[in-house]
């Protein structure tokens, strides 16, 4: 999914944070980390935070469901103080689970708008906060296919479009995520028509990840696709000549600019339960929404600000929407990985896979 800057088997993981993090209360403190993000520009963000607060972190990266698993294993003996996640739908199911706990910032709720976090508990406290956003796009080939065809979420579904789709796999957490709003939006019996709309169309079985669906728009393979904005964003600012040439082939739209507005999914963090280091944890919370780290986020990583009021500056993404803002969708994100059962039922049943 994601180029990884680490990857640690779990017990050894354990054991060298274990013996870090024994030494670290002793000398200074420290933020223990359980991190899905697995972005070596995100260093910068870790040694900011630590310069600018003397706090040091230690940390661990594994995907979103090895730290799930992780954390309900290690129970309260856990040494994590922070989580973060790459999904809506991952950090909802955390939610459920009770792998967090709901924290009170007046910083992050005038960051962060109200869609973009968990709902509040019974005493205000919110359990996740979005971070950092990427939209849900449909790339096409330029020669073949005209921008108002694909200028919907629903224009995938439309028989005009039969043989022409790539996309991944429908079980993968971007498809399941975006396969939830779209459910909301139209409501259960219309999404599964959908998505018997969408099988219909693909050019071919779903396979790979997104940047491998931009390359077969480019390559002719189909002529229209679904990715997320950060990967066609990292081809057009690539160093290699291939991938620009990629990135020069296919035009982009962000869907449904006439109605609901474009999916976004969210990269989140969030308390641990049994957080020894609570002040940090919050404190580290309140830094990736401060203007510099949402600044780095889209300049790093080419994700899209999370915070109200970031000014962009990102040349790939800016160039995406030709400089101008796009309407994106407003429903409450905890609301779509709370449809996440609901989408794969629908998926087994129409036998998208």
């Amino acid at each position: 999914m994601h180029p990884r800057t680490k990857t640690v088997k779990p017990w050894l993981a354990a054991c060298a944070l274990a013996a870090v993090v024994g030494v670290g209360h002793a000398q200074e403190p420290v933020l223990n980390l359980y991190s899905a993000r697995h972005y070596a520009t995100d260093e910068a963000l870790y040694s900011g935070f630590t310069k600018a607060t003397g706090i040091k972190i230690n940390r661990v990266d594994a995907d979103d469901a090895g730290i799930l698993a992780r954390l309900k294993t290690e129970g309260a003996a856990s040494p994590a103080d922070v989580i973060l996640l790459v999904d809506a739908a991952r950090l909802y199911k955390a939610e459920v689970d009770g792998l967090f706990q709901p924290i009170v910032s007046k910083l992050l709720l005038d960051a962060i708008p109200a869609h973009l976090r968990s709902s509040p508990a019974a005493d205000g406290g919110v359990s996740w906060f979005g971070l950092s956003t990427r939209a849900r796009v449909i790339v096409y080939n330029k020669t073949r296919v005209h921008k108002s065809q694909v200028d919907s979420y629903e224009a995938l579904a439309d028989p005009g479009n039969k043989g022409r789709l790539c996309i991944r796999s429908g079980s993968h957490p971007y498809n399941l995520s975006l396969f939830g709003a779209v459910t909301e939006h139209l409501g259960e019996q219309k999404a599964e028509a959908w998505l018997k709309g969408l099988l219909a169309n693909l050019a071919r079985p779903p396979k790979g990840g997104d940047t491998d669906q931009i390359k077969a728009v480019a390559a002719g393979e189909c002529d229209i696709a679904v990715t997320n904005s950060y990967y066609l964003a990292r081809l057009m600012r690539s160093n290699k000549p291939e991938d620009v040439a990629v990135a020069n082939k296919v035009g982009v739209v962000f869907p449904n600019q006439a109605s609901w507005g474009t999916h976004l999914n969210i990269a989140g963090g969030a308390v641990a339960r049994h957080a020894k280091n609570q002040a940090h944890a919050i404190r580290f919370l309140e830094y990736l929404a401060s203007p510099e780290a949402q600044n780095h986020f889209a300049n790093g990583n080419n994700e899209w600000p999370a915070a109200k009021g970031v000014i962009l500056d990102n040349p790939a993404l800016r160039a995406m929407t030709g400089d101008q803002p796009f309407k994106s969708e407003t429903i409450a994100i905890s609301v779509v990985g709370a449809n996440m059962a609901r989408v794969q039922q629908m998926l087994d049943r129409v036998g998208f896979p």
